[in-house]
């Protein structure tokens, strides 16, 4: 399982959150606490929003502990919303395109879960994804897919009900085709105006999904697990529910996945 962290708020360095803290998203990398897997070192990503509609994008293969460009560029670049990504693979190779965040005009969107079986209906899954769409099919991980079946469903309209979807379409899919945990989902995504977390399972085990506001940032995070260990504040996002972090403040609402 992967590990990420999101913000938004007042424009801060992008070190604030990735590296800082002394539970930090690389921090994390090395040494997670709520998941099976440890250590997240199949590469790293860090999406940005600044002058323009459209993110930044940095990624690479390294682990995120280990590359003094990570630690370089979080130390000079600042934003008001940006999210960052760990990657423990599940299955798919170590490549730069298959880390997240994944891009696509003004949307970025990073996971961590999985659709079980997914290397079975692989190939079902990518026939969903629009015609228009597919020249961003960069990688092979399910957690692209899920991304780019949202695009298609209309992110720009109803960004949660347009996720919700396109895991209820993927989930189908696992419980005809591949095996379970057929889906669990922690995941988060921008527009470049508002962040959204979503977290689901079709199990009882949901991937970890905390948020909290910062009076010293004056910001919200949205992480996998808290940057500070023993740090007040912390609220957990139940399992079913979707997080809004825009100008209207923060919201909570359902997140019921629509099978397919």
């Amino acid at each position: 399982m992967c590990r990420w962290a999101a913000y938004t708020g007042e424009p801060v360095f992008l070190e604030e959150i990735i590296s800082r803290p002394g539970h930090s998203l690389i921090a994390q990398s090395r040494e997670a606490e709520q998941c099976k897997i440890t250590t997240n070192g199949d590469g790293f990503g860090v999406a940005w929003y600044d002058h323009r509609p459209e993110p930044g994008l940095f990624r690479d293969v390294y682990p995120a502990w280990s590359d003094p460009n990570l630690q370089a560029v979080s130390r000079q670049v600042k934003s008001g919303l940006f999210l960052a990504h760990v990657r423990a693979s599940t299955g798919s190779a170590t490549s730069r395109n298959n880390c997240h965040p994944f891009v696509a005009g003004r949307w970025s969107f990073m996971h961590n879960g999985q659709a079980g079986g997914f290397g079975s209906y692989r190939k079902q899954a990518d026939m969903g994804i629009a015609d228009a769409l597919y020249p961003h099919r960069k990688g092979a991980t399910d957690s692209e897919v899920i991304f780019l079946l949202a695009l298609g469903q209309g992110m720009d309209a109803d960004p949660i009900d347009a996720v919700a979807r396109a895991v209820g379409q993927l989930e189908t899919l696992s419980r005809r085709h591949g095996e379970a945990p057929h889906m669990r989902v922690s995941a988060a995504f921008s527009d470049g105006e508002s962040l959204y977390a979503v977290r689901y399972s079709s199990d009882h085990i949901a991937p970890t999904l905390y948020y909290r506001w910062s009076e010293t940032r004056r910001g919200w995070a949205v992480v996998s697990e808290p940057l500070e260990q023993e740090q007040d504040g912390w609220s957990e996002l139940a399992p079913g529910k979707a997080l809004i972090l825009d100008a209207n403040g923060c919201r909570i609402t359902d997140f019921t996945p629509t099978p397919v």
